[in-house]
């Protein structure tokens, strides 16, 4: 495995939470308390709008949209989102700011940043929501975007190696698709060719790195959680320079580039059965927790912090043995927001309970 040496991650601890105009909440201000925290209320009244606002103010994104018009309140033209807290001792202060017509901009302790996208590498978070179960249930193209999510957190180093390996491998199937137009001679390929064969051995070798490094902690969580013998399997191609010549014709045909690790298949198993086709929606919500407990538990050893986590609704098809030990998991450090429509679905007392009504957010 190689060896990272990235810098400590500055946990975040949301003390404070300012919204306008953010989904269904017109003005909001609300304090939180570091540990657990449950946020209970009937469905659609903005549980998950406020775990989403979380996201989107530490990651500069949300999970459940690309597109900011759907995250501003109807009726107005711009959302702005602030939080303040911690890391480690130093207080913090980040805001983002969304607009119908213009690109999000975030600031950072008072500093504009260049991209959203930079709150990333400032603070960890991790987030499940019931449409995550699409890691395990969907195609491989989900379980390779997860792996390359995970990569840019544990390695923070190699972030940009996925980033870089799609632009080589679209500009190869430009090439490619120039050349079956007439448009340009065979040779324009060859540069991307190359970039294609050693970016994707870079990104085939560090996704084998995520892989061994999730494995032991997401099978011993799955068994807790009664998933028994669950494992990851990464069955890669790696490309070289000279198995895409060989199927260069092929590959100008088709105007795409037919092997590498945008390709490649992850599975996700229960002793033999492989999850995706042979697991219940229960066992992939088991193996869908117990990555991101893997994960988090990797990220608090690796940068000596744990991730702010956010749970929206993964409580509600577990029974109670399940809920406990969850609970346990993820309220024994830093802090955790966790969505249930009422407190007794967690089967412990939370550091703090909030209930949401349309519009309002209630300390209880």
């Amino acid at each position: 495995m190689v060896p990272d040496h990235a810098d400590q991650a500055r946990r975040l601890i949301v003390t404070s939470v300012t919204l306008r105009d953010f989904r269904s909440y017109a003005r909001l201000e609300l304090s939180l308390e570091p540990g657990l925290v449950l946020v209970t209320g009937a469905n659609g009244a903005g549980k998950t709008n406020l775990l989403e606002s979380l996201h989107v103010g530490t990651q500069g994104f949300s999970p459940r949209s690309r597109s900011d018009t759907q995250l501003i309140r109807q009726g107005a033209s711009a959302a702005r989102i602030e939080l303040t807290g911690t890391r480690g001792p130093t207080a913090v202060v980040v805001s983002v700011g969304l607009s119908a017509s213009e690109p999000r901009r975030a600031t950072l302790d008072g500093a504009t940043l260049r991209s959203t996208e930079q709150l990333r590498a400032e603070l960890a978070t991790l987030v499940f929501t019931p449409d995550r179960l699409v890691i395990v249930k969907g195609g491989p193209a989900a379980r390779r975007a997860y792996i390359d999510r995970s990569l840019a957190r544990l390695y923070p180093a190699r972030a940009h190696v996925a980033i870089d390996y799609a632009t080589a491998v679209g500009q190869r199937n430009a090439a490619l698709r120039r050349v079956a137009l007439g448009l340009s001679d065979r040779e324009v390929v060859s540069p991307w060719t190359a970039q294609v064969a050693d970016l994707g051995a870079i990104l085939t070798a560090s996704r084998g790195d995520v892989i061994e490094l999730l494995q032991p902690g997401f099978a011993e969580r799955a068994a807790e959680l009664g998933l028994a013998d669950a494992s990851l399997g990464y069955d890669a191609e790696l490309p070289t320079i000279e198995s895409l010549e060989t199927r260069l014709e092929r590959d100008i045909e088709r105007g795409t580039t037919g092997a590498g690790p945008h390709l490649d298949e992850i599975a996700v198993r229960s002793g033999e059965r492989d999850l995706r086709t042979f697991g219940s929606q229960g066992e992939q919500r088991l193996a869908v927790l117990a990555l991101l407990l893997a994960e988090a538990e990797l990220i608090a050893a690796r940068r000596r912090v744990p991730p702010l986590l956010l749970l929206d609704d993964a409580l509600s098809e577990l029974d109670e043995r399940r809920r406990r030990i969850l609970s346990e998991r993820i309220g024994t450090a830093g802090q955790t927001i966790v969505t249930a429509t009422g407190a007794e679905a967690l089967p412990l007392a939370p550091a703090q309970l909030l209930r949401v009504t349309p519009g309002r957010v209630e300390v209880t």
